[in-house]
């Protein structure tokens, strides 16, 4: 997710899940995606304030983490000997043998968790060694950025027999909660995916009555999942039994947090994601201001969200001129959402306070999106309406297939939701129509 929080700032980048500063290197036989986009319910009103806690993370292979160890040391993959190097992590002082035949996943667990509690660390695979890995979960985050120096090769076991029973066959390396990891070199990363390729797609027998997977099923190369500030530079990847690459947790493309005041964002391609959001504000009866955003010229594809403010009930403050113009959806589940009651479970109790929304413009949005809900939802505060929305030039349909397939009793889902939600239509007749947004401007009864 990026996360934007500045007084002044004009952006142009390409987004995804996660945030890569640089992708730079050589990937081969890679294979078409064609991964279905998260989708993420609608807050309702809630119940009871919720409760937030940090994900645990995933345990493919089971392996205790290392205390750290110095001194650390490096090798240049010239001769036996190694150089003693602060907070340099060679994976051969580690256990690891090299040899394409030994199990080294331990050794490059125990160093990476030790470079994983200092500052400025780099872990090292030696050049003129191949080292087979059973699939390994390097897990932060970390006291600091880390440098992964892949100099040699690292490959999987062999084929579909060799993969390790108690293992997840979908994923090999997996890279979670890293924040701030360059992963280069000029090393190998061999998948071995011949074996992988030649089995039927479904699900099959083995040998001795066993189950074994097909290609559809078979291990990602790499997977980063839930981080940020991702560098690749450098490397090789050939042979990945299905992707080389996948970037996970898929989130926000960009989250323009509280006291954001006079941001201009433009020329962003996004998804598959949740969009591009405002907020959450307003989490734990907090204060939080917004004001003077515009976000133009964009591309949001195959996405749960498209445009999104949404606040938590209890908070204060105020989300004021907010443009949202020229931006393309591309079979987008909610293009267009104001969420006043937006709760990560389902027992957030409900608030009288609220941040208050005005002055929110969309403008010139078009495109498809998904009909299992409204194209436009404004669900506002009961307490503290939204006022002076403006909607001009919309034109959202649903896409091909699901207006072909969808039921009579869903095409409710295709109508506009409002809910205490204040504005008007401007200029021509926007498709689809808005009738339920309130004229005017509400009475609060103060005299």
């Amino acid at each position: 997710m990026a996360y934007f929080k500045t007084p002044s700032m004009i952006l142009t980048m390409f987004s995804l899940c996660s945030i890569f500063n640089l992708i730079q290197g050589r990937i081969l036989t890679s294979m078409p995606l064609n991964e279905p986009y998260k989708n993420s319910q609608i807050s309702m009103p809630p119940s009871q304030a919720p409760n937030v806690n940090s994900p645990k993370p995933p345990s493919y292979y089971n392996i205790a983490a290392s205390p750290a160890l110095s001194p650390s040391y490096v090798n240049d993959g010239s001769s036996n000997n190694t150089i003693v190097q602060e907070n340099v992590f060679d994976v051969r002082s580690y256990g690891a043998i090299g040899n394409g035949l030994t199990d080294d996943t331990l050794a490059f667990k125990s160093a990476w968790d030790a470079a994983c509690q200092v500052d400025n660390a780099k872990v090292v695979a030696p050049r003129g060694f191949s080292f087979m890995l059973q699939p390994l979960v390097f897990t932060g985050p970390c006291k600091s950025a880390v440098v992964f120096q892949l100099e040699g090769t690292i490959m999987p076991p062999d084929g579909p027999e060799s993969w390790p029973k108690n293992s997840s066959k979908r994923q090999w390396l997996i890279f979670y909660r890293i924040h701030g990891l360059t992963l280069q070199g000029g090393g190998l990363i061999d998948g071995r995916g011949d074996k992988w390729w030649n089995l039927p797609c479904k699900p099959h027998k083995g040998i001795n009555g066993t189950t074994l997977p097909g290609p559809c099923d078979s291990p990602v190369a790499i997977r980063f999942f839930g981080s940020t500030n991702l560098t690749l530079r450098g490397l090789r990847i050939i042979n990945s039994p299905q992707f080389h690459i996948r970037v996970d947790s898929c989130d926000d493309c960009i989250s323009i947090g509280a006291n954001t005041h006079n941001l201009d964002i433009r020329n962003i391609t996004c998804g598959p994601s949740h969009g591009i959001s405002i907020g959450s504000l307003g989490v734990h009866n907090s204060k939080a201001c917004v004001s003077n955003i515009t976000v133009s010229n964009c591309m949001i594809k195959h996405s749960d969200n498209g445009v999104r403010i949404k606040t938590w009930q209890g908070g204060f403050g105020s989300v004021t001129g907010v443009t949202f113009e020229a931006i393309h959806m591309d079979t987008v589940r909610n293009p267009i959402i104001i969420d006043q009651y937006y709760c990560l479970s389902t027992n957030c109790s409900n608030q009288t306070a609220a941040i208050s929304i005005s002055e929110i413009s969309y403008s010139n949005i078009k495109g498809t999106y998904d009909p299992r809900t409204p194209p436009v939802h404004l669900a506002c505060s009961d307490a503290v309406p939204c006022t002076n929305i403006t909607v001009s030039g919309l034109e959202l349909l649903p896409t091909a297939t699901a207006a072909m397939t969808m039921a009579t009793g869903h095409k409710r889902k295709m109508e506009p939701f409002c809910w205490n939600a204040y504005g008007s239509n401007v200029g021509d007749l926007t498709t689809p129509p808005i009738y339920c947004l309130l004229e005017g401007l509400p009475y609060l009864g103060v005299s």
